[in-house]
């Protein structure tokens, strides 16, 4: 599974469980049946990615320094 970005998590409506309001959230690389427009595939509160709505998020883009600590803390680095 492969980070190609992160966003920040504007709304949680009906998904309470699995996003945090202000949070950042990477990004994994779709997967080949991800045909839906308009959605993303995220690495979620379950640790599981999961395709959301991208009108959920703010797209951000961080400096490396900030993305290797936040892989660290994924335990993906």
């Amino acid at each position: 599974m492969k980070i190609v970005g992160y966003a920040l998590c504007l709304n949680n409506t009906d998904y309470e469980m699995s996003l945090d309001v202000r949070k950042i959230y990477p990004i994994v690389e779709p997967e080949k049946n991800d045909t839906v427009k308009g959605f993303i595939r995220i690495i979620d509160e379950s640790g599981e990615d999961y395709l959301y709505s991208d009108q959920r998020f703010a797209f951000i883009n961080l400096s490396p320094q900030i993305e290797k600590e936040l892989e660290k803390s994924l335990a993906l680095a």
